[in-house]
């Protein structure tokens, strides 16, 4: 029987949940202490409540925003205190088409640099808004979300003869633990590998990349590599499908 299998599209949304500007003054620290910004000023302090916590400062001059074409700049003690965070990606990205009889598997990939200020550093999460992810555009049809074969993500993706599932596998400087290898298994050393370690999309959100440390001005990138898979004997039927995937980058 002819299988025919059209075009798979995903769409990217990106959702920053924190995005104040912010320039930071010189830091001043030694072995034991660091301060992070400081004012001259004639007073302030926290006030405190049952349901709120204010930090004011009183008689603080140069205050307020200034900017350029290409600078920003909220000056004075309490505008320091916000963290700037960026996220860069292009939005939608197509997969290949899978035709023929004998199944396959195409991918397609996704890049996202993260720079963030904030000294906490960051965390890089990603959602589906369906189960499963990929559906078709025009019918009920749909193609299986991955599962691995354990807790862990599997070192290789892997389809059944009679299966068909849409995985992802994430990548980068900063990936977390369950996403590195040792060689042969996942969750387990610190060797980040293109391809390996695969998962399946959830409306859960999974954290895939965590940053410690602020990363102005060059940031890190985080790729996430998708893949569907059709299995030598699944009649998947024809037509476009689509995914609706959430990343979203939180300073910490």
């Amino acid at each position: 029987m002819l299988k025919i299998f059209k075009t798979l599209k995903l769409v990217i949304l990106i959702s920053i949940l924190l995005i104040p500007l912010s320039i930071f003054a010189a830091v001043m620290q030694s072995s034991s202490y660091k301060i992070q910004s400081d004012s001259l000023n004639i007073g302030g302090g926290f006030s405190t409540s049952s349901n709120y916590r204010q930090e004011s400062t009183v008689g603080e001059v140069g205050t307020g925003f200034s900017s350029s074409t290409n600078y920003r700049l909220s000056a004075g003690y309490q505008a320091l205190q916000t963290n700037y965070i960026s996220v860069s990606n292009t939005v939608n990205i197509s997969l290949p088409n899978i035709s023929g009889i004998s199944g396959g598997s195409v991918q397609a990939q996704s890049d996202w640099i993260v720079v963030t200020d904030d000294p906490a550093g960051y965390q890089l999460s990603i959602v589906a808004s369906t189960t499963p992810a990929l559906k078709s555009t025009s019918t009920s049809a749909s193609i299986t979300d991955y599962a691995p074969a354990g807790a862990a993500p599997d070192f290789l993706f892997s389809v059944g003869a009679a299966s068909s599932t849409f995985g992802f596998s994430p990548h980068g400087s900063d990936v977390i633990s369950r996403y590195r290898n040792n060689g042969s298994a996942c969750n387990t050393g610190s060797t980040d590998t293109t391809d390996r370690c695969w998962d399946g999309m959830s409306t859960s959100p999974k954290t895939i990349a965590l940053g410690t440390t602020n990363n102005q001005p060059n940031g890190a990138t985080t790729s996430v590599k998708y893949q569907v898979g059709i299995g030598s004997n699944k009649i998947q039927e024809a037509g476009t499908y689509q995914a609706s995937v959430t990343v979203t980058a939180v300073a910490l």
